[in-house]
């Protein structure tokens, strides 16, 4: 498929248009040589576009880099210093680079945040909480009451910890709220939303003290670990439908 037709594909599904109050300039960020002609048979995935993925997608192969976390956002940034090594990168190796970053959020078929709802084994799942008019969580119930130690468990399966976790709510948790990311100030929402126990990326010191006042559970998952999952739904999903080989770039920030 050439860059184009990726683009395409990619927006058959997350729908950028929907999301424009994102700062996020989603979609194609970097083009290559020939958008329309040049056949991409790898692509990469990950969480952040910089300089070390960029180097790490060329070494692979890969023709196009998908990410949540694009160089571009909101006015245009001088291309200087670390942004122009950044872009140079790219463009010295031919690489693509593709952004989504709410309407990967906030997607039910490949989201970070339906994703991680269906990872909980939440039922009756609906949409959840919004940024700047735009819906992007998900919230729902689940099958049976677990210990927040228990949900910690099931959101992270392989092992991984989260960064902090606040046991200030209910022993016995039924329903959850899910924003993925620096939504730590959302814990409001999944108080007024009535839920026991609310999973962000990370909170702030500011929070603390509101979030024990209002008696809710908070898992703070880490920033990246959270948004892992939508990167690798798409990715799955591209090799599933189109056949293109892909391969995730893991560089975990610890934050």
């Amino acid at each position: 498929m050439t860059l184009n037709e990726l683009d395409r594909y990619f927006n058959s599904f997350l729908h950028k248009e929907d999301f424009p109050s994102d700062p996020s300039r989603n979609g194609i960020q970097i083009a290559n040589s020939a958008p329309d002609s040049l056949q991409i048979t790898k692509v990469a995935f990950a969480v952040d576009a910089c300089e070390a993925t960029a180097k790490r997608a060329a070494e692979t192969g890969a023709g196009l880099l998908f990410v949540h976390h694009g160089l571009f956002w909101g006015d245009c940034t001088p291309i200087t210093g670390l942004h122009y090594r950044r872009i140079k990168a790219f463009l010295d190796a031919n690489l693509a680079l593709y952004a989504s970053h709410i309407p990967l959020d906030a997607n039910q078929l490949v989201g970070n945040n339906f994703g991680i709802a269906k990872r909980l084994g939440l039922t009756d799942v609906q949409p959840f909480g919004s940024w700047r008019g735009m819906q992007l969580g998900a919230m729902g119930t689940l099958p049976e009451p677990l210990s927040l130690e228990k949900l910690e468990k099931k959101l992270f399966p392989d092992g991984e910890h989260a960064l902090h976790v606040l046991p200030f709510g209910k022993k016995e948790i039924r329903t959850v709220a899910v924003i993925s990311g620096g939504a730590g100030d959302d814990f409001v929402q999944a108080v007024q939303a009535g839920t026991d126990a609310y999973i962000t990326g990370e909170v702030g010191h500011e929070e603390y003290h509101p979030i024990e006042e209002s008696h809710i559970n908070v898992i703070a998952g880490g920033h990246y670990q959270t948004e892992t999952v939508g990167v690798n739904l798409v990715r799955r999903k591209l090799e599933a439908e189109c056949g293109i080989e892909t391969c995730f770039i893991d560089i975990p920030t610890g934050l």
